[in-house]
């Protein structure tokens, strides 16, 4: 699913519920400007492309990657409904995982206002909301 017109802007909330599938190997949530421009790229792998349970984070910068970040811990399960708290402002995203603990990632394109959503992968979205 991809949402090209939402308005996420610095010091709101954004939550995100997804499910991901029974036989998931990986999916992610972007966020940023377009498909070519993602601030927050978070990838979690069940087994993919050599990581096992590992969440890698990402920045696309110009349709370039930039250098991944990887997280260790990994409270996701195939199948089970998964929650995510995102918050940003021009220097840091904060992200609040299913199980409560807090991650940060850099804002490395720096902007205060994203228009750009998607999910893909082996998930779909149960809902989205912006506060």
């Amino acid at each position: 699913m991809k949402v090209t017109d939402m308005t996420f802007k610095e010091g709101q909330e954004f939550k995100i519920r997804v499910k991901p599938q029974d036989d998931c190997v990986c999916f992610s949530i972007n966020i940023g400007h377009d498909s070519d421009n993602i601030a927050m790229h978070l990838n979690p792998r069940f087994d993919y492309g050599g990581d096992t349970n590992t969440i890698v984070f990402n920045t696309l910068s110009g349709g370039s990657w930039g250098d991944e970040l990887r997280e260790g811990n990994f409270p996701f399960s195939r199948g089970e409904e998964c929650k995510f708290h995102v918050n940003f402002n021009n220097e840091q995203f904060y992200i609040k995982l299913p199980d409560g603990s807090m991650i940060n990632f850099p804002n490395r394109l720096g902007d205060v206002k994203y228009k750009y959503f998607d999910v893909s992968g082996d998930a779909r979205i149960i809902g989205i909301k912006i506060k």
